[in-house]
């Protein structure tokens, strides 16, 4: 565990009876109570979470948003200063480096926010491409990211003097006790929800006001565990699962973050050829229709033949039922509302077919 790397706030998450567990090389809390409490709290209050593991960096210097619009998958164009994009890396052949937010700061100046274990391999990628003139630099350590997510995550920000009224996937730049804090409308639980982005050293000050502002609203501290069932209840992928460098876009059913009428950019000749094929096999959500816990790589089966594999599967606590997100093979014909079987240790759970999210989304 020597090479684990910790966040600002760890010493936090020990006072406050954190449960860790290593993350894309990073320690994390994994839940404080238990993820079924603090994912409720989430859906039905307010849960706070750390999650300054996710990577950031910085492409800076004249046409930077012209650069990058020429680099990930989504079109730039669409937004302006003031506002966020989920975007995709992607290599030549299609695969997914990673996904990210993309914050478009000026024509000038572009942070991005990716995933933790991926930070180095988006961050090397735009390097090697980048025209001169254009620094891109790697500031993992700068900033912490705090999301604060549920119904009563504009309450909690409100009460403390920092800005909720922006758009989904808008952003705006505050202070906060002479601290200066990012907050953008986004999130990965599908609930109203903020995410905060104070410099790295400033972080603790930050969380210690929402701990008492997001535990006064009859919110929680949550964890990893809540993290990844709120998510999964969504339908959102998670790098390493639901996309890869095996796994494309058009599979993840993440074609609508691709800018098809862009001229350029990494992978689009071969996401081109994917879309005009058809691919091979496409993301589907199962439920549970009887007993049984679902998890990643067990194989789902249409009577006796294999047709796909569960790429995350989770309890849902607001479902009260298992799910699991899935590549099914479209060689097969397989209808939402169908019945298919999931192979548990070799006992089959019965479950149907569905069209994530699981939960109905409320960001907007």
């Amino acid at each position: 565990m020597s090479d684990t790397l910790h966040g600002p706030l760890e010493d936090r998450h020990r006072q406050l009876g954190a449960n860790f567990a290593e993350f894309g090389g990073w320690l994390m809390p994994v839940s404080y109570a238990g993820t079924v409490g603090e994912h409720t709290a989430t859906r039905t209050a307010v849960g706070l979470f750390d999650v300054s593991h996710l990577g950031k960096a910085l492409v800076r210097g004249p046409g930077a948003a012209a650069y990058v619009n020429s680099a990930l998958t989504n079109d730039l164009n669409r937004i302006g200063p003031g506002k966020a994009q989920y975007t995709l890396c992607c290599n030549e052949s299609g695969g997914v480096i990673d996904d990210l937010i993309a914050y478009y700061v000026s024509d000038d100046e572009i942070f991005l926010v990716p995933n933790a274990a991926n930070t180095a391999a988006v961050v090397a990628a735009l390097q090697a491409s980048a025209p001169d003139g254009l620094t891109i630099t790697d500031e993992h350590r700068s900033f912490g990211v705090l999301a604060v997510q549920g119904p009563k995550s504009a309450q909690v920000l409100d009460g403390l003097g920092l800005p909720t009224g922006m758009d989904y996937m808008g952003y705006a730049d505050a202070e906060f006790r002479g601290i200066p804090v990012r907050v953008c409308r986004t999130g990965y639980t599908g609930e109203q929800g903020y995410e905060l982005l104070p410099p790295w050293d400033g972080a603790a000050t930050v969380f210690d006001a929402l701990v008492d502002a997001v535990t006064g609203a009859d919110g929680q501290l949550a964890g990893l565990g809540a993290r990844d069932t709120l998510r999964t209840e969504m339908g959102y992928p998670l790098h390493g699962h639901e996309l890869s460098l095996d796994i494309s876009p058009l599979q993840a059913r993440c074609n609508w973050a691709v800018g098809w009428r862009k001229e350029a950019f990494w992978g689009r000749d071969a996401l081109v050829a994917e879309k005009e094929a058809g691919p091979r096999r496409l993301l589907r959500g199962l439920r549970a229709v009887g007993r049984g816990v679902l998890r990643q790589d067990l194989t789902v089966l249409d009577s006796d033949t294999p047709v796909g594999v569960t790429t995350s599967g989770t309890y849902s606590p607001t479902l009260k039922a298992g799910i699991a997100l899935a590549l099914i093979d479209t060689a097969h014909d397989i209808a939402d509302g169908q019945r298919v079987a999931v192979d548990v240790r070799g006992r089959p759970v019965e479950c149907e077919v569905v069209k994530p999210p699981f939960v109905a989304a409320k960001t907007r």
